[in-house]
């Protein structure tokens, strides 16, 4: 491969979109753990109960509440 390829501006965009799609793939699943081990007990059903969906809705929302004010703190140090 060409080594100016890859200071292309094409390149640093596709390379700068991979790394987003990665920090929200792991903050998906960093939520996922966190939230089922505070919300669901025991082994779920076919359906989640109606305090599991609460508590999980309501810690999805916490969760991306607090990394958006992180984020933000982050973009204004810069």
């Amino acid at each position: 491969m060409d080594p100016s390829a890859l200071s292309s501006p094409q390149m640093q965009q596709f390379i700068n979109q991979e790394k987003e799609k990665a920090m929200l793939n792991e903050m998906v699943a960093k939520l996922t753990t966190v939230c089922w081990d505070k919300c669901v007990s025991g082994t779920p059903g076919s359906k989640f109960s109606s305090s599991e969906s609460s508590c999980l809705s309501n810690c999805a929302q916490r969760y991306m509440d607090m990394s958006i004010i992180i984020m933000k703190r982050f973009q204004s140090m810069q």
